[in-house]
């Protein structure tokens, strides 16, 4: 619930985008919001999936269309705890320019190379550009390989850690790394982007527990 409060309050998510995490007893499972704005989730609106993306228990709830996102991550990596996926405008621009997005900032130094662009049309013809089914929801999860975060085309970006806390830091650094980025290129010149060593050292951060603390406060007044 908290997460998606805050990414919603810092607008990583909109009223489409959605969080989830995996679960700690059973790592076949996930838990994932019901289909509606992040902003207002509850603790009764999560619902438990299974990893074929099918609710656990009997619900009258809807839920996402896109949650072949988190179930197929989830199946494709062990190693992954959460996921994000939203609709942020930097990221979209970014998604769509062919400029690449590459880390400038210390607090984005996960991004390390950058982050590659999820092409919808090699995994499916239909128009549809959304991760609908276990099909886009594989393509998306091969294509991300074992990097922490990739954009799609023209709809946005999906970001996976091996916690809560730090998918939550990482969604919201890198919108905030797209804008400084996007402002650097504006000024002309050359850009100076992060190197291998300093991606390296600096992409853990301290796991973004300070920020974690002060988004929860904010959203807990």
């Amino acid at each position: 619930m908290l997460a998606n409060r805050i990414l919603a309050q810092h607008g990583v998510l909109d009223a489409y985008g959605h969080v989830s995490v995996r679960s700690p007893a059973d790592p076949t499972h996930f838990f994932l919001a019901r289909s509606g704005p992040a902003a207002l989730v509850k603790a009764e609106d999560i619902i438990e999936y299974d990893l074929d993306a099918k609710p656990v228990a009997q619900t009258n709830y809807a839920g996402f269309s896109e949650r072949f996102i988190h179930s197929q991550m989830y199946r494709a990596r062990a190693d992954v705890k959460a996921v994000v996926h939203g609709h942020a405008p930097e990221l979209v621009t970014f998604s769509v320019s062919g400029a690449p997005l590459r880390p400038v900032a210390h607090m984005a130094a996960f991004l390390g190379e950058g982050a590659p662009v999820f092409e919808i049309r090699t995994a499916s013809k239909s128009g549809d550009m959304l991760i609908g089914n276990d099909v886009t929801g594989a393509a998306l999860a091969r294509f991300l390989g074992n990097k922490p975060a990739a954009l799609l085309r023209g709809h946005g970006a999906v970001v996976v850690a091996d916690s809560l806390h730090v998918v939550t830091g990482r969604a919201y650094f890198m919108g905030v790394n797209a804008r400084e980025l996007q402002q650097a290129l504006g000024l002309g010149g050359k850009v100076t982007y992060l190197n291998a060593d300093e991606a390296k050292q600096m992409g853990a951060q301290d796991g973004f527990e300070r920020a974690w603390t002060l988004w929860k406060a904010e959203v807990s007044r």
